[in-house]
């Protein structure tokens, strides 16, 4: 077992760990059209060698499907970067504990925080938007319709962007929290803009925080998207919540200490 790294210097590059620092080994997966054998494997090795990757090393081989493999590949990249020179948003949210920031809402903010979710457009994949949403929450962190300082309704799956534009409106949301599967072409994020234009038409978008969710998405394509802030793999719905009482303060004029 390899000691844990030291601590980052400024200008130091960063290289991947695989058995030890700085090795540079990396490990990928992906797919072939073509049947399990050893022509595939030769053919999977010769691709990552492409790729730049030297002492390269097929772990695994599998069928996928008919005349489709999946491989593991093991290989070793000469590729770094510098860490001091890496600069991207984040999400800034001052975390505070359940019982907590439930009374810093409810005496701040002096009434509750109405916050609406759902997977949006064709997106029937409600997972991610249950796991935040949903009473039990998940992994022991309850989700927001448990929160009492917030009004929360989670909306499901295949939800029209302008229903949901004209539920935000109706119901005076300070919130709104949409997530999106990744799906082809990126009709994900043409959805998504959807429903901003919908609550722009409704003259309701300056009031509203909005939020995009989903397995690929992180906070720089969600402001991209024109989104307030972007959660990603790993977020819990406190994280969410914590986000949301600061945005609804700064709305007012408040600070979030």
């Amino acid at each position: 077992m390899s000691p844990p790294p030291r601590e980052w210097r400024q200008g130091e590059v960063v290289r991947p760990y695989g058995d030890r620092r700085d090795d540079g080994v990396v490990q990928l997966s992906f797919v072939l059209p073509v049947p399990p054998g050893e022509r595939a494997r030769e053919a999977a090795a010769q691709l990552a060698r492409r790729m730049g990757l030297e002492q390269v090393h097929v772990a695994h081989m599998e069928a996928a499907a008919e005349r489709y493999t999946f491989f593991v590949v093991y290989g070793q990249t000469a590729i770094a970067v510098d860490w001091s020179t890496i600069d991207v948003p984040e999400v800034v949210r001052r975390k505070k504990g359940f019982d907590e920031l439930n009374a810093w809402a409810l005496r701040e903010v002096g009434r509750r925080i109405v916050v609406l979710g759902a997977c949006t457009g064709s997106d029937a994949h409600a997972v991610g938007i249950d796991a935040i949403m949903n009473m039990k929450g998940y992994a022991g962190d309850y989700g927001l319709e448990r929160y009492p300082c917030f009004a929360a309704t989670n909306l499901g799956a295949q939800v029209e962007n302008a229903r949901l534009a004209r539920l935000c409106q109706e119901r005076h949301a300070d919130a709104v929290l949409v997530s999106q599967v990744v799906t082809q072409r990126d009709v994900h994020k043409e959805n998504a803009r959807q429903l901003l234009r919908e609550l722009e038409a409704l003259g309701v978008r300056d009031r509203i925080t909005a939020i995009l969710g989903g397995p690929r998405i992180d906070h720089r394509l969600a402001r991209e998207l024109g989104y307030d802030a972007g959660f990603g793999p790993g977020t819990k719905p406190s994280d969410v919540a914590s986000f949301v009482v600061g945005a609804v303060l700064r709305r007012m004029g408040k600070e979030t200490t």
